[in-house]
This record gives structure tokens, C-alpha cells and sequence, in this order.
């Protein structure tokens, strides 16, 4: 084992490095990984050390990234990750509300089509499918506040035919969710009487996971033309129970699924550390960075995201296999396109291309958000070149990238 002052590694006691020098902090922190990996502890407490001297949480993005990280890599070394975690959930509950959440929600939605590119292809293709049916059911699956919803009600309210009726089951296990159910479910209702539409409110917010879902809870009547959205909430199931839960949306006979999940893979290297380190650092490298370039740099909404951050890294990296946290654990292992896509297929959904204006529509919404966004289909080929590869297709998703990397995936399916 090594001492402190004789490290192989380039950094050292005596070399102290600036905060200027780009990606630094995926440097040290890769190292400060693979002393862990190693069980190096000279070094570990050396990179500790160093990654302390120079991360901040008001800093720019490698700073910030350096200190989330940093909380996440010190919580494993010393066995305190779920002690933090659950600080640090009690410190967000404490502090949440319908018009904090709501703000930082729509602000997001303003600079950033993170959010937005989801909420477009997916009504799109629940417009699409619910088309000239008289009695609608959408059963939403999500943590966004109902925020997608307002455009899809103007277009009912425009439709060439009568407005049909339109009940919404949205479902949360999010327990500081749940709190604001009440005030959604009467914003939507006051809203939908302002655009002429029928509508009815239906929440359910007592599961504590999703795959406690019973189809007598979602009040399904068989006049109904059914369409599910889910919107981040698949990567909240157990993954022995994903299946499960796949198989019981399609038991409801939908017209539509739509999916939308941030692209990262959460589950494949889990008892690979150093894999499992890499992959939850490029995601969240992209994501600071992200946030840096699309908010300005006071932005209390752009600190509300990173500590969401801060609190998700700690509960991947920091806590191990705590039994006590299982099911919060859950909520972060996120699969990618490709995995979700398989999983469909095998419980005998079938991929869904999105029409052209779907298409139309969400190129349309990224022209609104500064130059670094685009379009990715299924096959790679980016909406710019699609034309010129024989093989482009959207017949699995599309992607949202951000500086030419896969983000967001977005797929619509049919039983």
C-alpha cells in the first residue's frame, strides 16, 4: 500500500490543481473510484482530500460535479450513505411545495427541452390514436405535476368534431407528490372547464410502488378509449417486477403507450463498481453541463435541480444494498432505450412509428431552445442526415440529444 506523499498518481500533496483545467473533475473522481475499487485507502484519503479542496456546490460544473460526487464517494467509504440520504430527503420534503415545485418544473421547461420533448411526441401520439373516440381515459404515470396536460386539453377543446369527455388517472408513489394531488387535481379541473372540455380527475396516491397497481383502482369502463402515459416512472419499479408491471398495462388494452426515459444504464454493471461509477458519472457530466449552459448561473431553479442530483448520486453510489432502502433505490436504475425496447417486445407490445406531424411538431419545439439540442432516430441516424440512410426509422423511439449525446428516449406503443 502506498503512502500519501509517494503516489503514482500525477496528482499529488505538492501538485495542487486548478480549478481552470478543463475535466479535472472526472479525472480526480475516476481516480478517487478506483482507489475505492481497490481498497487503496492511502490514496482514497489522499483524493478525498484533494477533490474537498476544490469542489463547491456554487461553483461551475466540474466544481459541482466534484462536490456531489464527493458526498456520494465519501458515504461509501465510510458506510454513512444512508444516514445522508435520508437527511437529505427529510431536508427536500421539508422544504417542498406546489408553487416551488411548479416553478422550477415550468422554468425547466423554458430554457431546457428536457421535459418538453417527451410532453410533445407523446400527445402527439396519444391525439393520434384517441382521434374522433367520444370518451377518453388517460392513465398518467408521472411525477411532472400534470404539466403536460394543458396543451393536449387546448387541442381536444379544437378538435373539428364534438369535444369529447376526458377522464385523467394520474398515479404517483412519490410521497411529496401525493401531498399535492389535491391542488393539481383542481387546477386541471378549473382549467379544462375554462377550454369547454368534460373532464374528471382521478388520482390514486396510495401505492407505495407501482407495481401495486390494480386495475380496479384506475375505474377503466369499457366505453372508454384508453391511452397510458408513462413519463420516468417505469425505472421506479423493481427489476424482478418490470415485467410484471408491463404485462398488467397491457391487460388494459390501450390504444397507445407512450414511454418516455432518460437514456442511461443504471442496472447492467451494478455489481461492477468501477462500470457502474463510469456510467453514473457520464450521465451526470452531460447533466451538469446541460444545466450550466441553459440556466443562468443564480438560477434558484437550476440549485433545486443539482441538489435533486446530489441526492439521486448519494442513493446510487453511497448506499450499497441497504435493505431499509430497497424501494428508494429502485427509482434511479434507469435502462436505456434498447433495454426498455426489448422488454416491450417480449410481454408483446409492438413499436408504434410516430407520424410525420408528430415529427413536425417536436423539431419545431427544439428550434426554440438554444443551438445543441437535435433529433436522433432509432437506427442513429440524426434528423438532419435521416434522408440520406436508407435505414433511418423511428419505429422503436426517437432520442433527444444534447451536444450529440442520446438524453431522453421517447416510444409509443400498441398491444
Amino acid at each position: 500500500m502506498q503512502s500519501s506523499t509517494s503516489q503514482s498518481s500525477e496528482y499529488s500533496l505538492d501538485h495542487s490543481l486548478p480549478a481552470t483545467v478543463g475535466k479535472w473533475a472526472s479525472t480526480l473522481l475516476n481516480e478517487c473510484a478506483r482507489a475505492i475499487s481497490d481498497k487503496d485507502s492511502n490514496k482514497i484519503h489522499h483524493l478525498l482530500w484533494m477533490l474537498n479542496e476544490l469542489a463547491s456546490p456554487y461553483g461551475d460544473s466540474d466544481q459541482k460535479l466534484a462536490y456531489y460526487f464527493l458526498q456520494a464517494l465519501f458515504c461509501k467509504v465510510t458506510e454513512t450513505g444512508l444516514t445522508c440520504y435520508k437527511t437529505l430527503i427529510t431536508v427536500a420534503e421539508k422544504n417542498y411545495s406546489f408553487d416551488s415545485a411548479l416553478k422550477l418544473i415550468l422554468k425547466f421547461q423554458e430554457v431546457s427541452p428536457w421535459m418538453t420533448f417527451g410532453h410533445v411526441a407523446s400527445n402527439g401520439a396519444i391525439l393520434e390514436a384517441l382521434e374522433r373516440e367520444t370518451k377518453l381515459h388517460i392513465i398518467d404515470i408521472s411525477d411532472t405535476l400534470c404539466t403536460q396536460w394543458p396543451t393536449l386539453l387546448e387541442s381536444l377543446a379544437t378538435r373539428n368534431d364534438d369535444t369529447p369527455h376526458l377522464k385523467l388517472t394520474v398515479v404517483s408513489t412519490t410521497t411529496k407528490v401525493k401531498s399535492l394531488m389535491k391542488e393539481i387535481g383542481q387546477r386541471m379541473e378549473k382549467f379544462a372547464r375554462l377550454m369547454g372540455v368534460p373532464f374528471e380527475f382521478n388520482p390514486i396516491t396510495n401505492l407505495n410502488q407501482l407495481s401495486d397497481l390494480e386495475n380496479e383502482a384506475l375505474k377503466v369502463e369499457e366505453d372508454e378509449a384508453i391511452a397510458i402515459n408513462c413519463n420516468g416512472a417505469l425505472r421506479t419499479v423493481k427489476i424482478e417486477e418490470r415485467n410484471a408491471v408491463i404485462s398488467m398495462l397491457k391487460s388494459l388494452k390501450p390504444r397507445v403507450l407512450t414511454i418516455v426515459e432518460e437514456e442511461a444504464d443504471f442496472i447492467s454493471s451494478k455489481n461492477k463498481f468501477l462500470s457502474y461509477f463510469d456510467e453514473c458519472l457520464r450521465f451526470y457530466t452531460l447533466y451538469f453541463k446541460m444545466l450550466e449552459e441553459c440556466f443562468e448561473a443564480t438560477s434558484n431553479e437550476k440549485l433545486g435541480l443539482e441538489r435533486e442530483c446530489s441526492r439521486n448520486i448519494v442513493r446510487l453510489l453511497g448506499c450499497g444494498n441497504e435493505s431499509e432502502l430497497e424501494r428508494e433505490l429502485t427509482s434511479e436504475r434507469r435502462e436505456k432505450g434498447k433495454q426498455w425496447s426489448k422488454r416491450l417486445e417480449e410481454r408483446g407490445f409492438s413499436s408504434a412509428r410516430f407520424s410525420d406531424d408528430v415529427m413536425d411538431d417536436v423539431k419545431a419545439l427544439l428550434k426554440r431552445y438554444k443551438p445543441g439540442w437535435s433529433l436522433m432516430h432509432w437506427t442513429g441516424a440524426t434528423d438532419t442526415n435521416r434522408d440520406e440512410e436508407e435505414g433511418g426509422d423511428d419505429s422503436n423511439g426517437i432520442y433527444l440529444t444534447w451536444k450529440e449525446e442520446p438524453v431522453v428516449w421517447i416510444s409509443a406503443w400498441k398491444p
